[in-house]
Protein backbone atom coordinates (compact mmCIF):
# COMPACT_ATOMS: atom_id res chain seq x y z
CA UNK A 1 0.00 0.00 0.00
CA UNK A 2 2.88 2.38 0.81
CA UNK A 3 4.25 1.63 -2.65
CA UNK A 4 1.00 2.73 -4.34
CA UNK A 5 0.89 5.93 -2.28
CA UNK A 6 4.49 6.67 -3.23
CA UNK A 7 3.75 6.18 -6.94
CA UNK A 8 0.64 8.34 -6.64
CA UNK A 9 2.70 11.10 -4.98
CA UNK A 10 5.32 10.90 -7.76
CA UNK A 11 2.61 11.14 -10.42
CA UNK A 12 0.98 14.05 -8.61
CA UNK A 13 4.36 15.84 -8.31
CA UNK A 14 5.08 15.33 -12.01
CA UNK A 15 1.63 16.63 -12.97
CA UNK A 16 2.06 19.77 -10.84
CA UNK A 17 5.53 20.37 -12.30
CA UNK A 18 4.14 20.11 -15.85
CA UNK A 19 1.39 22.63 -15.04
CA UNK A 20 4.01 25.04 -13.74
CA UNK A 21 6.51 24.55 -16.59
CA UNK A 22 4.09 24.37 -19.55
CA UNK A 23 3.19 28.11 -19.55
CA UNK A 24 6.88 29.05 -19.49
CA UNK A 25 7.63 26.70 -22.39
CA UNK A 26 4.65 28.02 -24.36
CA UNK A 27 5.73 31.63 -23.78
CA UNK A 28 9.27 30.85 -24.98
CA UNK A 29 7.90 29.25 -28.14
CA UNK A 30 5.66 32.23 -28.94
CA UNK A 31 8.48 34.78 -28.77
CA UNK A 32 8.59 37.63 -31.24
CA UNK A 33 11.08 37.89 -34.09
CA UNK A 34 14.18 39.88 -33.14
CA UNK A 35 15.29 42.24 -35.91
CA UNK A 36 18.24 43.60 -33.93
CA UNK A 37 21.58 43.91 -35.69
CA UNK A 38 23.57 45.70 -38.36
CA UNK A 39 22.07 45.15 -41.79
CA UNK A 40 23.51 45.66 -45.29
CA UNK A 41 21.11 46.43 -48.14
CA UNK A 42 21.13 43.68 -50.80
CA UNK A 43 20.05 45.32 -54.07
CA UNK A 44 20.25 42.05 -56.03
CA UNK A 45 17.66 40.31 -53.84
CA UNK A 46 15.44 43.39 -53.48
CA UNK A 47 12.54 44.32 -55.72
CA UNK A 48 12.42 48.04 -56.46
CA UNK A 49 9.93 50.01 -58.56
CA UNK A 50 10.87 50.86 -62.11
CA UNK A 51 13.68 53.39 -62.11
CA UNK A 52 15.29 52.02 -58.93
CA UNK A 53 15.39 54.46 -56.06
CA UNK A 54 16.69 52.11 -53.37
CA UNK A 55 17.80 54.89 -51.01
CA UNK A 56 14.61 56.82 -51.64
CA UNK A 57 12.53 53.78 -50.68
CA UNK A 58 14.51 53.01 -47.54
CA UNK A 59 17.48 51.14 -48.98
CA UNK A 60 20.96 51.54 -47.60
CA UNK A 61 22.64 50.00 -44.59
CA UNK A 62 20.92 50.28 -41.23
CA UNK A 63 21.19 49.28 -37.60
CA UNK A 64 18.18 48.01 -35.68
CA UNK A 65 17.85 47.76 -31.92
CA UNK A 66 14.84 46.11 -30.37
CA UNK A 67 13.48 45.25 -26.96
CA UNK A 68 10.07 44.02 -25.83
CA UNK A 69 8.38 47.40 -26.36
CA UNK A 70 10.41 49.37 -28.94
CA UNK A 71 12.12 48.92 -32.31
CA UNK A 72 14.64 51.61 -33.34
CA UNK A 73 15.90 51.88 -36.92
CA UNK A 74 19.06 53.95 -37.51
CA UNK A 75 20.47 54.83 -40.92
CA UNK A 76 22.00 57.67 -42.87
CA UNK A 77 19.47 59.96 -44.52
CA UNK A 78 19.66 60.94 -48.19
CA UNK A 79 21.93 63.85 -47.25
CA UNK A 80 24.18 61.56 -45.19
CA UNK A 81 23.05 62.78 -41.78
CA UNK A 82 22.08 60.12 -39.24
CA UNK A 83 18.36 59.40 -39.05
CA UNK A 84 16.67 57.41 -36.30
CA UNK A 85 13.07 56.19 -36.29
CA UNK A 86 11.50 54.61 -33.21
CA UNK A 87 8.43 52.42 -33.21
CA UNK A 88 6.50 51.52 -30.08
CA UNK A 89 5.35 47.91 -30.48
CA UNK A 90 2.02 48.13 -28.64
CA UNK A 91 -0.39 48.06 -31.61
CA UNK A 92 -1.72 51.54 -30.73
CA UNK A 93 -1.45 54.68 -32.83
CA UNK A 94 1.74 56.59 -32.00
CA UNK A 95 3.49 59.62 -33.51
CA UNK A 96 6.97 60.11 -34.97
CA UNK A 97 8.30 63.62 -35.64
CA UNK A 98 10.32 64.02 -38.83
CA UNK A 99 11.88 66.83 -40.81
CA UNK A 100 8.68 67.33 -42.81
CA UNK A 101 6.33 67.06 -39.87
CA UNK A 102 4.68 64.21 -38.05
CA UNK A 103 3.67 60.73 -39.05
CA UNK A 104 1.19 58.53 -37.22
CA UNK A 105 1.83 54.80 -37.12
CA UNK A 106 0.74 51.52 -35.60
CA UNK A 107 3.13 48.60 -35.17
CA UNK A 108 1.38 45.24 -34.82
CA UNK A 109 2.81 41.73 -34.49
CA UNK A 110 1.38 38.83 -36.47
CA UNK A 111 -0.36 36.14 -34.42
CA UNK A 112 2.74 33.91 -34.55
CA UNK A 113 5.14 36.79 -33.76
CA UNK A 114 7.21 36.15 -36.89
CA UNK A 115 6.37 39.39 -38.69
CA UNK A 116 5.76 43.00 -37.70
CA UNK A 117 3.41 45.24 -39.69
CA UNK A 118 3.96 48.99 -39.44
CA UNK A 119 1.25 51.18 -40.98
CA UNK A 120 2.32 54.81 -41.29
CA UNK A 121 0.11 57.77 -42.25
CA UNK A 122 1.63 61.10 -43.20
CA UNK A 123 0.10 64.31 -44.53
CA UNK A 124 1.96 66.40 -47.08
CA UNK A 125 0.49 69.36 -49.02
CA UNK A 126 -3.02 68.47 -47.79
CA UNK A 127 -2.65 64.90 -49.08
CA UNK A 128 -2.51 61.89 -46.78
CA UNK A 129 -0.17 59.05 -47.70
CA UNK A 130 -0.35 55.59 -46.16
CA UNK A 131 2.54 53.14 -46.17
CA UNK A 132 2.35 49.54 -44.98
CA UNK A 133 5.67 47.83 -44.20
CA UNK A 134 5.85 44.17 -43.18
CA UNK A 135 9.13 43.15 -41.51
CA UNK A 136 10.08 39.46 -41.46
CA UNK A 137 13.17 37.32 -41.10
CA UNK A 138 13.60 34.95 -44.03
CA UNK A 139 16.32 33.19 -42.02
CA UNK A 140 18.70 34.17 -39.20
CA UNK A 141 20.77 36.38 -41.52
CA UNK A 142 18.15 37.77 -43.95
CA UNK A 143 15.62 40.52 -43.23
CA UNK A 144 12.90 41.43 -45.74
CA UNK A 145 10.75 44.55 -45.52
CA UNK A 146 7.81 44.43 -47.94
CA UNK A 147 6.35 47.89 -48.41
CA UNK A 148 3.17 49.04 -50.12
CA UNK A 149 2.42 52.73 -50.58
CA UNK A 150 0.19 54.89 -52.71
CA UNK A 151 2.16 56.85 -55.27
CA UNK A 152 1.05 59.52 -57.71
CA UNK A 153 0.51 56.88 -60.38
CA UNK A 154 -1.05 54.25 -58.11
CA UNK A 155 0.17 51.62 -55.71
CA UNK A 156 3.93 51.11 -55.41
CA UNK A 157 5.32 47.87 -53.94
CA UNK A 158 8.91 47.23 -52.92
CA UNK A 159 10.74 44.44 -51.15
CA UNK A 160 13.91 45.57 -49.45
CA UNK A 161 16.22 42.69 -48.50
CA UNK A 162 19.04 43.09 -45.97
CA UNK A 163 21.89 40.76 -45.02
CA UNK A 164 23.10 40.66 -41.44
CA UNK A 165 26.69 41.92 -41.05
Amino acid sequence: MKRNVSKLMQLLSLTIALFLIAPVMTNAQTGKADFSGSWTFNAEKSTLPEGGGGQRFGGGDMTVTQDATTLTQSRAGRDGTPRETKYILDGKENVNTMGRGESKYTATWSADGKSLTIITKMSFNDNEFTTTAVWSLKDAKTLAIETTRQGQSGEVKTTMVYDKK
